[in-house]
């Protein structure tokens, strides 16, 4: 008999603006026996994302919205407890799309095996992980950078930005980085090897950029929206790419979403933007995890998560992502 109890977030309400903790509720259910091919998975870690705030809307988007009374959406990473796969056994580590619950049942096809003597679990949900990818593939694939070009990135200090800007410095480009406050910028200078760095809260971004980027963008990966892109729209180089990451400073306006007034710029740079979701690139995550695994086993590549403990907590730290409040990865610990 399965005694175990599973506590779960589920969505109670659709946010009007930031989640506030009556749009969540905490339920207790008892875990369900296993079918053949299913595994229960402990949670360990969850990966906390600006993306859920866009799951939780009831719009049409790249992937369904998570429906009320639903276990929110997250990545995460865990040990299976029992197992009615052929692919898993008890104590093996796994990362997948868990929710925010301390368990999971899930088919065998949904999870997939990692190894915490190659790289600490957290790391999974990093450069390792989704944000990772969605650094590898939208700066190399989308942003199409060559050596030489300037790279300037959005949202440095966060989980993607952090790993498009170190990998823009791996292949050879001069990267500028915007972030908001003076010991993020720092960091991803001193410690990540940006070129430069942009404070947006104390500084005039479009003037600063034009003084840091003198010939112009190349590559401009976008992670915030808003104000920003329409300074970067200003500073664009023949031919630039642009790649739309995401929109961080949108996702909890109550109006709506706030598109660049000079689009035209794109007109007269001949320049490009292209929007990127990652899971377009699903059948070649392993390919990007062993490039980045070596460049981490050289040291050239740096993970950084922030970790943030308690179950229970999940509504008030999911809001530190739209404050600003995290620097690298936020991984919530089970």
């Amino acid at each position: 008999m399965n005694q175990r109890s599973n506590r779960q977030v589920r969505l109670a309400a659709r946010p009007v603006g930031l989640p506030k903790p009556t749009d969540w509720s905490f339920v207790d259910e008892p875990v369900r026996a296993l079918a053949d091919g299913e595994v229960l998975v402990k949670v360990l870690y969850l990966s906390l994302d600006p993306a859920m705030r866009g799951w939780m809307n009831d719009a049409r988007s790249y992937i369904r919205p998570v429906a009320i009374d639903e276990v929110m959406r997250a990545g995460g990473v865990g040990i299976v407890v029992e197992s009615k796969s052929p692919r898993f056994k008890e104590g093996d580590h796994v990362v997948g799309s868990l929710n925010v619950q301390h368990f999971a049942v899930l088919p065998e096809k949904a999870l997939t095996k990692v190894d915490p003597r190659l790289a600490p679990l957290p790391v999974y949900l990093s450069v390792l992980g989704m944000p990772g990818m969605t650094a590898y593939f939208g700066l190399l694939e989308v942003g199409q950078p060559v050596a030489g070009n300037t790279v300037v990135v959005s949202g440095a200090a966060g989980a993607v930005g952090t790993v498009v800007g170190q990998i823009a410095k791996i292949k050879g480009c001069r990267v500028v980085g915007i972030a908001g406050g003076a010991e993020k910028c720092a960091y991803v200078v001193k410690e990540l090897g940006f070129d430069a760095a942009i404070d947006y809260k104390a500084e005039d971004v479009k003037k600063a950029l034009r003084t840091h980027c003198p010939e112009g963008i190349d590559v401009y990966f976008d992670n915030v929206g808003g104000d920003i892109l329409e300074a970067a729209l200003a500073n664009l180089a023949r031919k630039a790419r642009i790649v739309v990451c995401g929109a961080i400073s949108q996702y909890n306006a109550t109006e709506a979403v706030k598109g660049p007034s000079n689009y035209l710029s794109l007109l007269v740079n001949r320049a490009r933007m292209e929007g990127m979701v990652v899971f377009d690139y699903a059948d070649r995550y392993a390919e990007a995890a062993r490039e980045m695994a070596g460049w981490m086993a050289q040291g050239k590549l740096k993970s950084k998560e922030d970790i943030v403990q308690g179950f229970d907590t999940f509504p008030e730290r999911l809001l530190m992502l739209f404050k600003g409040e995290n620097t690298g990865k936020l991984v919530l610990q089970v």
